[in-house]
């Protein structure tokens, strides 16, 4: 089996999003289909913050990784360039609750002015988004919760407790759907009426 590196680096964890986290080799194994076919060599890290482990897979004597789980997730590249960067921002900072549900919430302001709804406060862009329906009275009110956690975090408030992981990571969510909603589906299903009609 060929040997695969001590340790690998990567700019975040997908686990934790840890930036520049110490990934160490925990296990490797060689594998092959049924016949023989498809060799890969595959090799196991362990993330020492949270103990996650990313696989990696790659061919015999190939020196780059051909395969990844999980993957390191990246905004799509269909929301616009400041809501793409707020976004990215906010999946790196994870392990940085206060500053992830900020960051989310800058994603989700940006996000709106990049349909046109700039005037007001966040508070008046959703309630706009939703009057002209270009979101769901749900999402609306998702969004709203998104912007008083992190008014809460922006303001210091004392008879309010930091966020956990988990706030963090539910703000991310609508902040992720949000940009999946109002660029990537359309600009895809944009695409892909266009290709249909040329194939046609």
């Amino acid at each position: 089996m060929a040997e695969m590196p001590h340790k690998i680096e990567l700019d975040a964890c997908p686990h934790c999003s840890v930036n520049r986290p110490n990934l160490t080799l925990h296990m490797k194994c060689e594998t092959r289909g049924y016949a023989g076919q498809n060799p890969r060599n595959w090799a196991g890290y362990a993330c020492t913050n949270c103990g996650g482990v990313v696989m990696v897979s790659a061919r015999p004597g190939a020196n780059s990784i051909d395969e990844m789980y999980p993957t390191p997730t990246q905004p799509d590249l269909e929301i616009p360039a400041i809501a793409r960067d707020y976004l990215g921002q906010a999946m790196r900072s994870l392990h940085a609750p206060s500053g992830a549900v900020m960051l989310a919430a800058s994603a989700v302001d940006s996000m709106l002015k990049a349909k046109g709804y700039k005037k007001g406060s966040l508070n008046d862009r959703i309630d706009a988004a939703a009057k002209d329906h270009l979101i769901t009275e749900e999402m609306s009110k998702w969004a709203h919760q998104v912007r008083l956690e992190a008014n809460e975090q922006r303001h210091a408030d004392e008879a309010v407790s930091l966020p956990s992981d988990q706030d963090a990571a539910r703000c991310l969510d609508f902040a992720s759907a949000l940009g999946k909603f109002l660029f990537t589906f359309p600009s895809r299903v944009e695409k892909g009426l266009k290709e249909s009609a040329k194939a046609s």
